[in-house]
């Protein structure tokens, strides 16, 4: 899938305004007027949608900075078009860019169901959480037509397969039925991410992602389902989001949200010329300020990648993040036992079994 758009353009509904070139590539392309004719004028990026052939849906980790050893990721690439997207930079190995690309050039595991069924009932396979739909969003737009996600989820809840969910997406909510299924055996957690409460900023952060008032309602419908929820302040930008933490943090308790995370901006490899073109674009008048205070959390970077602290940065301002999040975090009343929740794992039982326990039943 060739990229036919080149140079610096917004577009209505999408985050990045460029196509960088691809990190991998010896060559690099620039828009160049030959005095011939003119270019066609892209109005609006089209959209394709592949099949991704993949031989296993269970990626493994070994990452001290994230609280789960295994996870799926339904699909590559994610139309909610979030300019700071730390998965970006992962279409490049299909020879994308992480620019425009990686919002309208998708790709879904056709047979996710079969392999994951397959992987589930090796005699070695050890039962821990799978974090669904973490790289990209497991709920875009795109699973409303394909349900590889709900697919996925029945398969874990047939097996009572403990999973964890984040999102920025009000679809979860179809899936409350097998979502209750498993809470009542401790075998579900969903955390919904609330980067903004406002509107205007959530419009060009976040094009395509569900409003922030959708987002509460979400909360407020799992929670009275019984589904443990958790909201996920993810990323907190500083000078363009930081100042509404303790008001999202106060709304999503409101909402029924059991426990609470943060994690600071991160701008890895093409991210921080995206997100360095959306400042200009978006906000020109602080642009300077705004990368200054990253610099400052990030050793002087852009970006630091070293483990147990890339989620949170290091220096001043870094440090007033945490401590205005935990202060923010006791005076709403989050519960740390709801912060430590632990998933079952005792229940599990292999696809085979659990499809013969069922039938059984009858």
């Amino acid at each position: 899938m060739p990229r036919n758009f080149i140079g610096h353009q917004p577009f209505k509904g999408r985050g990045a305004i460029s196509n960088p070139a691809v990190r991998f590539e010896a060559t690099r392309r620039e828009a160049w007027h030959d005095g011939w004719y003119e270019d066609e004028i892209v109005e609006h990026p089209s959209e394709t949608v592949l099949p991704d052939r993949a031989r296993s849906v269970i990626s493994y980790n070994d990452s001290p900075d994230v609280g789960f050893d295994q996870s799926i990721n339904p699909y590559r690439g994610c139309a909610h078009g979030c300019i700071y997207c730390f998965a970006r930079p992962t279409h490049a190995y299909l020879g994308l860019s992480p620019g425009l690309d990686f919002e309208t050039k998708l790709f879904y595991k056709a047979d996710a169901v079969k392999i994951l069924e397959g992987e589930l009932a090796r005699t070695k396979y050890i039962c821990k959480p799978i974090a669904l739909g973490i790289n990209t969003d497991g709920y875009q737009p795109l699973e409303k037509r394909l349900e590889i996600t709900r697919g996925i989820l029945a398969v874990l809840a047939r097996c009572r397969h403990p999973v964890t969910i984040v999102t920025k997406s009000a679809l979860v909510v179809r899936d409350i039925d097998l979502l209750a299924d498993l809470a009542k055996d401790k075998l579900a957690l969903v955390m919904i991410s609330i980067t903004s409460l406002t509107n205007d900023i959530k419009r060009t952060l976040e094009p395509r992602a569900a409003s922030p008032q959708a987002r509460l309602k979400v909360i407020r419908q799992l929670s009275e389902a019984g589904i443990p929820v958790g909201v996920l302040l993810a990323p907190v930008i500083p000078a363009i989001t930081d100042h509404e933490m303790e008001d999202i943090l106060a709304a999503a308790k409101d909402a029924g949200a059991g426990s609470a995370g943060y994690v600071l901006l991160r701008l890895p490899h093409e991210v921080k010329t995206l997100f360095r073109e959306w400042l200009a674009e978006h906000y020109p008048d602080r642009a300077k300020h705004v990368m200054s205070l990253i610099n400052q959390t990030r050793g002087g970077k852009d970006y630091d990648s070293e483990f147990g602290q890339r989620m949170s940065g290091t220096g001043p301002f870094a440090e007033l993040l945490r401590t205005r999040f935990e202060l923010a975090r006791r005076k709403y009343g989050f519960d740390d036992a709801h912060d430590r929740y632990e998933l079952a794992t005792d229940l599990f039982r292999p696809p085979g079994l659990a499809q013969a326990q069922m039938t059984l039943g009858f």
